[in-house]
């Protein structure tokens, strides 16, 4: 689906991606993500309801692809690309883990989808090439890139590249925007506060930016303890290369070590009252998520971390910033229970909530 290869190999194109999330880079997402936001939230008019994990699957698929691979993905989301890329996106489930080549309909549907990203991906190369365009993004980027041999990525290295970041960047923040908008919802007074912190910050911005998006830490609180109670990845996993030994065991070589940040998350020594919704728990004086280095790991840890963390946590906050300012949200049923049937595991459907817009102004230029 993605795309694999040698680690030093893998080192030399972990390097390619730095340009994606540096500082600059991450400005120019910042006013992406507001546009995006924005549009998404004009679409929906006065009132209504919507599938939330659907609307947040499909925002971000229009970010991700727009940040991270190019303008010309971003404008056939809404033309073909979206379907192609939920095709994908089934067939990343707990047996194509374990089976990738079983038969199956969702593993057939997922190659196939796999050969026609590779199509377009590729169309959009050879364009560029023979209009000798460069734009500013990291399709380019990759294709600009030489390794230290001096060789060139090849189409299809750029394209499981690109369907890496994407995935990276999009799946698992589809999902915590979900939860985080669920979670919200059903606590009123955080909610009121996370309302009245984004009204004191963008009276005085006035505009969407990186900088006004890191003023935000009750919000960004609430999204991390939404990775804490519904991490997007139940299930961490690595092939054991050479005998390891924690503590008094000896994990032999050749078999699977798993990591559930799902029960590590709830470690009630770790963290207190581990079940309530309480994201006050990462502000000082807590700071419950500093008393270990991995006691939050819905990213990963150690060399495997996630690269793009920061982007999603803005990404969140973009998003979650200018619905909260537009509308007012509510349950449209009961509170969702997760679907362990996805490796990324979001809330059971239906999942639908209702909408009406807010009376009073908006608070962005």
């Amino acid at each position: 689906m993605a795309y694999d290869t040698s680690p030093d190999i893998m080192a030399e194109q972990l390097g390619f991606l730095f340009p994606a999330l540096r500082e600059a880079a991450m400005r120019r997402y910042a006013l992406i993500m507001f546009d995006e936001a924005r549009q998404f939230a004009d679409s929906l008019g006065k009132e209504g309801d919507i599938d939330l994990p659907q609307a947040m699957n499909e925002l971000t698929v229009k970010i991700a692809s727009r940040c991270l691979i190019g303008q010309e993905v971003r404008d056939r989301v809404d033309t073909g690309f979206a379907e192609i890329y939920r095709d994908l996106q089934k067939g990343l489930n707990t047996l194509g883990f374990f089976l990738p080549r079983l038969p199956v309909a969702a593993h057939r549907k997922r190659d196939e989808a796999r050969r026609r990203v590779a199509e377009l991906f590729g169309g959009i190369m050879d364009a560029r090439r023979n209009a000798e365009a460069s734009p500013d993004d990291f399709m380019q980027t990759l294709m600009n890139a030489r390794y230290k041999s001096g060789r060139a990525l090849s189409d299809d290295e750029i394209t499981g590249i690109l369907l890496t970041v994407l995935f990276a960047g999009q799946h698992t923040s589809a999902v915590l925007a979900t939860w985080t908008g669920l979670e919200l919802l059903r606590a009123p007074a955080y909610l009121a506060r996370v309302r009245d912190e984004v009204q004191e910050v963008y009276r005085e911005a006035g505009s969407m930016s990186i900088d006004s998006l890191q003023r935000l830490p009750a919000l960004e609180n609430a999204v991390r303890e939404c990775e804490r109670l519904h991490p997007p990845l139940i299930m961490l996993i690595r092939k054991v290369l050479e005998p390891l030994r924690y503590g008094d065991c000896v994990v032999p070589a050749g078999t699977m070590a798993m990591v559930s940040p799902a029960v590590s998350h709830r470690l009630p020594h770790v963290f207190a009252d581990p079940e309530r919704f309480f994201p006050d728990r990462f502000a000082p004086p807590a700071s419950e998520d500093k008393q270990h280095h991995y006691a939050l790991i819905g990213f990963g840890g150690g060399k495997h971390a996630c690269m793009g963390k920061n982007f999603a946590y803005m990404q969140l906050k973009a998003i979650w910033t200018v619905l909260l300012d537009r509308f007012d949200f509510s349950l449209s049923g009961a509170f969702p229970r997760p679907n362990y049937g996805s490796w990324v595991t979001g809330p059971e459907r239906p999942c639908r909530v209702r909408y009406r817009r807010r009376a009073q102004p908006s608070v962005f230029s």
